[in-house]
């Protein structure tokens, strides 16, 4: 579920950071820093108050290449210059969602900030706003007329068709305004890329992403194989992934039980999660729950069903570190407690917000970028298949493919969803907890990847840059062209038992 719950673009706090990087030499003062066309010098300070000496700028693109009336947009960044006094590569953060900003995701406390400074040994290190994100997002959002029930039961159906109207609602208001939503695919994203290296004059650009920025990495692969010199990918979504297989995450789950098992206190707590969360999503399905809870925005009442469990679910399994122990611990108390319990534990979680908007809205940029990658017919059956006893349906990328082809003039077809055939280096790195983009789906992202290095962080989840200073020590490896002899990184697993 892309932009439903707050989880998707969540910062998870983690104390480990990066460890320094040896070899780089000092940077030149600001004032002796070349500069690019609309750029300008500004002090970089993160959210924790960390500074740095940096530059702003943005390169002015077409909304849509294809239309030769098309307005221009601005696509904005940020570049930490090089530490090295070589000419060198610059390296262009991809942010994940799709809807994240990279500039943002270098100003989150205790989050990414390290590694970006740590890479400048390498090159110019770009936080960029892709088109429609952060300082690059000049569109209105959209309230549509249509609103989901939250006091009487709503089938899936319901929901779909709800959104799809949503959808086309969405379209027409963003023409109103202007805005040309065929613009906004990850194509054209790639053609951005392609112009910001060009903005640089740089002969060549290293593209640094994640999950959704795996997904521009790889059509910037295809369209512009000449111009990227390497590729740092992690937690990777292929072409033709923007909807996961249901039954994957069904391996998922089978892999937690086999970490929760080698805790004693977790293992005597949860010995069969697959049976227990089944338990629940049939009780739900039978009598959901009313919940009352309260937060800033007033005193609510849900009517709490198996599809917003599965929601849930599906934005907390992402990283086990961070939603999952909680995660286990609600489906314990629904399966096992009485209702007083039950409906006490659910007020607390749900006075966070995750339901309490039940207007239909959506950002222009991710709604149209998943709609665009879509996914083939092939796939899509097999979706539907597999979510008729998956354990979270078609929650997982909630609202795709609900949504797929809702406006059939966004989307780029199968040739789009091909995977890349390239020998340009790359580094994988794949979290064996990752419950968003599963370890067999990143292995088939990059099977057409002849110089592909691939290291597996063991209990990682999808964020995982920065969950052991092995991770940056294997990227720094790979930029400097050496043999990346780590093939595997450990990491401890959270206490399942504590939520």
């Amino acid at each position: 579920m892309r932009y439903f719950l707050i989880f998707q673009h969540a910062v998870f706090v983690v104390a480990l950071l990066a460890m320094p990087w040896a070899g780089a030499e000092p940077s030149k003062a600001p004032s002796q820093q070349r500069l690019y066309p609309n750029e300008q010098p500004i002090t970089f300070t993160t959210m924790d108050g960390q500074t740095t000496d940096a530059f702003s700028g943005f390169i002015s693109v077409p909304e849509n290449r294809n239309n030769a009336t098309s307005r221009i947009i601005k696509v904005h960044y940020v570049r930490f210059p090089a530490t090295t006094r070589e000419s060198t590569t610059p390296i262009i953060y991809l942010a994940g969602g799709p809807g994240g900003s990279g500039i943002n995701t270098a100003k989150y406390p205790n989050f990414r900030f390290p590694l970006f400074m740590a890479m400048r040994e390498f090159g110019d290190v770009i936080a960029l706003d892709q088109r429609g994100t952060g300082l690059s997002d000049d569109m209105p959002e959209c309230r549509s007329r249509q609103h989901l029930e939250g006091t009487t039961e709503q089938t899936e159906a319901e929901v779909t068709r709800l959104y799809r109207a949503a959808a086309l609602e969405c379209a027409d208001f963003w023409a109103q305004h202007g805005i040309d939503i065929k613009g906004y695919n990850t194509l054209e994203s790639a053609h951005d890329l392609n112009d910001l290296r060009e903005h640089l004059n740089a002969p060549q650009m290293t593209l640094w992403g994640i999950s959704y920025g795996s997904h521009l990495a790889f059509a910037a692969m295809k369209a512009y194989p000449e111009k990227i010199q390497q590729v740092v990918i992690a937690s990777a979504e292929g072409l033709d992934q923007t909807v996961k297989l249901p039954a994957r995450t069904d391996a998922y789950f089978a892999r937690l039980q086999a970490a929760i098992n080698t805790q004693e206190k977790a293992r005597e707590l949860y010995p069969d999660i697959v049976t227990m969360m089944h338990s629940v999503h049939e009780k739900l399905a039978k009598e959901p729950l009313p919940v009352t809870y309260e937060n800033d925005s007033g005193k609510r009442t849900l009517l709490f069903q198996k599809q917003h469990l599965q929601f849930l679910a599906a934005g907390m399994i992402s990283d086990p570190h961070r939603g999952v122990p909680l995660l286990l611990h609600l489906y314990r108390t629904l399966d096992r407690e009485n209702v007083a319990a039950q409906t006490n534990l659910l007020s607390d979680v749900l006075k966070r917000g995750y339901f309490d908007d039940t207007q239909i809205s959506f950002r222009a940029m991710p709604m149209a970028m998943d709609i665009a990658s879509g996914i083939s017919q092939e796939r899509l059956q097999l979706v539907k298949d597999q979510s008729k006893t998956s354990l979270l349906g078609l929650s997982l990328n909630f609202p795709m493919p609900q949504m797929n082809e809702a406006i059939p003039e966004l989307t780029l077809g199968d040739d789009f969803r091909v995977n890349p055939t390239s020998a340009i280096p790359t580094l994988l790195l794949t979290g064996t907890l990752d419950g968003r983009t599963y370890p067999e789906g990143q292995l088939e992202a990059t099977s057409g990847l002849s110089r592909l290095t691939h290291v597996t962080v063991v209990n990682a989840g999808h964020n995982l840059f920065m969950r052991s200073p092995k991770v940056t020590e294997v990227i720094r490896s790979f930029l400097a062209s050496e043999v990346v002899s780590e093939t595997e990184i450990v990491i401890d697993l959270p206490d399942f038992a504590r939520w």
